[in-house]
């Protein structure tokens, strides 16, 4: 099969999964066509599919992953010691480890083709992160508690692993608590990654956007964070402050020049 030809398929097979798409139509535009896939990818609950969808939708990922173009960790240099910034799609970067700011329920987001990054991440990981994910909270039994994390394979990103956490949701003024659960959130996965050996890991901006935790602030959380963790425990990991906005690269900046 070509490329198209798999994405094409991918989607009859998603569409026949669920009754009330079996009767819609495949559109002929290709930009289309991949908005339809990404859509049907989100909203698809976690459950098995079979070997052959998995074997085309791995191919069709890994096609997508080398038109995006790989952004190598080893090709960055580091701000500070043991510190990076990078500005970029973090389902692009190759290093051992990547966050995702997840929600308490911890399979991803189910809006179709939402700008999150939680979607970014599942939507180009591919189904099995959701299953993988939804694995761990059956055994679990409840929802992820706000400044803990979870590990999974990374499946068809270039990192080895994902790390997920779920940050504080602001929706008043920001509080002490807050603060203190967002730095949990990056304490949690740098111990976590210890446990795995992970040697790098690319943190996205936690709780900002669409939790609202205010950007400046959640910078300094951030950056402090990690220092006190590399410092306290010693630690060679190597940490990629990943931002996707010019704003977030300003404010990580100017605090990581002045620190």
């Amino acid at each position: 099969m070509t490329h198209a030809d798999r994405r094409i398929y991918l989607i009859k097979e998603l569409l026949a999964e669920q009754p009330q798409y079996q009767r819609m139509s495949v559109p002929t535009d290709a930009t289309e066509q991949k908005r339809l896939l990404r859509s049907l990818m989100n909203v698809r609950i976690p459950c098995p599919t079979s070997k052959n969808f998995l074997a085309a939708q791995d191919e069709y990922l890994r096609e997508e992953l080398v038109q995006k173009g790989v952004t190598d960790f080893a090709a960055l240099m580091p701000i500070a010691k043991g510190i990076y910034l990078w500005q970029g799609d973090i389902t692009t970067l190759r290093c051992d480890a990547i966050v995702n700011a997840a929600n308490s329920g911890m399979t991803g987001c189910y809006i179709p083709c939402h700008s999150c990054i939680d979607n970014c991440i599942h939507t180009y990981a591919g189904v099995q992160l959701r299953q993988e994910c939804a694995a761990i909270m059956r055994e679990q039994g409840r929802e992820e508690e706000t400044g803990k994390a979870k590990i999974t394979r990374a499946y068809n990103l270039p990192c080895k692993y994902v790390l997920h956490t779920v940050g504080p949701i602001i929706t008043g003024p920001l509080t002490g608590q807050d603060e203190k659960l967002l730095a949990s959130c990056y304490r949690s996965c740098l111990e976590l990654a210890e446990q795995y050996g992970i040697e790098s890991i690319a943190f996205c901006c936690i709780s900002t956007g669409k939790f609202h935790f205010p950007n400046d602030r959640a910078a300094e959380i951030a950056v402090q964070t990690v220092k006190e963790y590399q410092t306290n425990q010693n630690s060679n990991i190597q940490v990629i402050f990943n931002v996707f906005k010019d704003v977030d690269y300003q404010i990580y900046r100017n605090l990581l020049a002045t620190n």
